[in-house]
């Protein structure tokens, strides 16, 4: 069966790559989103494709102030409804099973990508499975993703990857030379410039790059399907990023990439030059 429906490409279609936007998605009775199939998987990825995290955690937070979790990747899924946190399980694609199953599920959308941002470039699939109540902290991802929620319910606020009031310049520049964290600094009155999107089984969203996010896990055990790719688009508009860095060394006071339509191709390949001949690097 499809992941999404004629209705659901035409209006991702509509919105992608720049805005946010919801969909519906036919996922969520696959057997291999299954608690006891993700415990299986759990078991056989390599130990830096999990990650797991308290869940009463605040919205921000700094990477080095969160808590070690108690219990061992298998145990937290086999008792996540009890025991407070939330994991994530990544680079899914690594067992063959799922493998397929992110291919058949990005085929679908493949062609629109294709005819905008090109060629679907680094594709992952990462799953998230979460206690009742859990927090996943205000942050940004670098790739295109669509989060299909299979099991539970959970609330994703997300903001405006363009209000440079949240994420300035200087932190989407870090974020790209690897000195920033995913997580990001959070104030109170951020919450009054997010979009608050409540999500449960057959539930989607799209969530253009980089656009800033926290997630509010609902009254029970939750399971999603998080679908990415990168396009040339969004590596050039990294490497224009790190270009401004570059600049900024010089005194200069770059303006910021452009957004999509907008083309950064002139900044990117002087960044690449500049990084192949030694002069800038991203550290």
């Amino acid at each position: 069966m499809p992941a999404f429906s004629a209705e659901a490409l035409a209006v991702l279609d509509a919105a992608y790559p720049e805005h946010i936007v919801r969909l519906t998605h036919d996922r969520a009775d696959h057997p291999l989103l299954a608690l006891p199939a993700l415990v299986e998987l759990a078991a056989t990825l390599p130990a830096a494709s999990v990650e797991y995290n308290p869940g009463a955690l605040p919205i921000g937070i700094a990477p080095e102030d969160v808590p070690s979790p108690p219990l061992s990747v298998v145990e937290t899924i086999r008792s996540i409804e009890e025991n407070g946190s939330w994991m994530v399980l990544k680079r899914i694609e690594q067992h063959p099973d799922y493998a397929a199953l992110l291919a058949d599920t990005l085929a679908e959308i493949a062609p629109m990508v294709r005819a905008k941002t090109g060629a679907m470039l680094g594709t992952e699939g990462f799953i998230f499975i979460s206690s009742p109540g859990a927090v996943t902290p205000f942050h940004l991802d670098p790739e295109h993703n669509i989060l299909l929620q299979i099991r539970g319910s959970k609330v994703m606020t997300v903001f405006d990857v363009r209000d440079e009031a949240i994420v300035s310049p200087q932190a989407h520049e870090a974020f790209h030379l690897g000195k920033q964290h995913r997580n990001l600094v959070w104030r109170d009155d951020y919450a009054v410039r997010g979009a608050a999107h409540a999500l449960s089984p057959g539930d989607a969203i799209y969530v253009p790059v980089k656009s800033p996010h926290w997630v509010q896990n609902g009254p029970e055990v939750s399971i999603s399907l998080s679908v990415t790719w990168r396009s040339e688009w969004s590596y050039e508009e990294a490497d224009a990023r790190a270009m401004n860095h570059f600049l900024r060394t010089l005194s200069a006071n770059p303006a910021s990439p452009k957004r999509w339509p907008g083309s950064n191709k002139p900044k990117s390949l002087a960044y690449r030059v500049l990084r192949k001949a030694g002069i800038a690097g991203r550290h």
